[in-house]
């Protein structure tokens, strides 16, 4: 695998403080065999840049370019969420905040579940995707992003389900595989989450 030219460095900043997101990113370049240095932005005492775009994409641009700016290294940075259609998209760029308190899941997901309650009828299934996308970024003002997105489409439940992950894992419910997101295992939601599948695209863009 060549490796392109800002990769020299040997190493990436990682523009994410979630301890849960830097976990799993973690856990994908050792699954993808990437041999990448992953330095999480919060070693280099980089904070959270402000995220005022109104999309998922302008938001992972912002937060790679302020963590490339800090570092002076090439920065990757994911932005993602849960889009349900019959919210108009809700939670979407403020899934991690969606009841008010930043990272507060349970509270997150109760909100949800409200909100969804009076649309919900009988046996219909509420749609909903999971979003994740990377902002790759060699420098603070380089003009040309790289963009890999992910997508993964499920339903989501009437009840939490499952102990593992984060976010709205135990709402996101897996038809095909009868499960929910906070049923699989680390290794099985890699394979096929939003965030597996954009990691996927940028492991190929590295060939």
């Amino acid at each position: 695998m060549s490796n392109p030219h800002w990769l020299q460095h040997g190493s990436l900043v990682l523009a994410s403080n979630n301890k849960g997101k830097v976990a799993e990113f973690e856990h994908l370049f050792q699954q993808l065999d990437l041999s990448i240095n992953i330095i999480p932005q919060g070693k280099l005492d980089i904070e959270d840049a402000i995220e005022d775009g109104l999309s998922f994409v302008e938001n992972a641009i912002i937060k790679a370019r302020h963590a490339a700016k800090i570092s002076g290294k090439p920065a990757i940075a994911d932005d993602s969420g849960l889009c349900v259609p019959i919210l108009g998209g809700a939670p979407g760029i403020y899934s991690a905040r969606y009841a008010g308190e930043h990272g507060n899941d349970a509270a997150n997901n109760q909100k949800l579940l409200a909100d969804l309650k009076p649309l919900r009828n009988n046996d219909e299934t509420i749609e909903a995707m999971f979003v994740c996308v990377l902002a790759l970024v060699t420098h603070a003002e380089d003009p040309l992003p790289q963009i890999f997105q992910g997508i993964w489409k499920g339903e989501i439940l009437e009840a939490t389900r499952g102990e593992n992950g984060f976010g709205y894992d135990p709402l996101f419910w897996l038809a095909e595989l009868n499960l929910s997101s906070a049923e699989l295992s680390k290794t099985e939601k890699n394979k096929i989450s939003h965030r597996g599948q954009a990691m996927q695209l940028f492991k190929a863009s590295l060939s």
